[in-house]
């Protein structure tokens, strides 16, 4: 083989090898992207967690300010018709 051969042959390697590191780089730059956009995603996911926690909370609460009401009325209308049993029971 020539000197010159040996050169050409030197540099369509070299050049293979740079193609190599352009896809392997840009490989890389993909992975990064989706690995951003990932973490993006949990992070809002986290958010509406967060969001939804709070809201569950309230509307727990609500629930039982609700089931106490609930209650109280219930307990007004049984003294109420026991009222109104005793005065109808009295008139007979």
């Amino acid at each position: 083989m020539t000197e010159q051969s040996e050169v050409d042959m030197a540099v369509r390697r070299l050049a293979l090898a740079l193609d190599a590191l352009d896809a392997a780089v840009e490989r890389r730059r993909e992975a990064d992207r989706t690995e951003d956009a990932l973490a993006k995603q949990v992070q809002a996911l986290g958010i509406d967690r967060s969001n939804l926690a709070a809201s569950l909370d309230g509307e727990t609460a609500r629930s039982r300010k609700l089931e106490a009401t609930n209650r109280e009325v219930a307990q007004r209308l049984d003294t109420a018709m026991a009222s109104i049993r005793s005065v109808l029971d009295a008139n007979e």
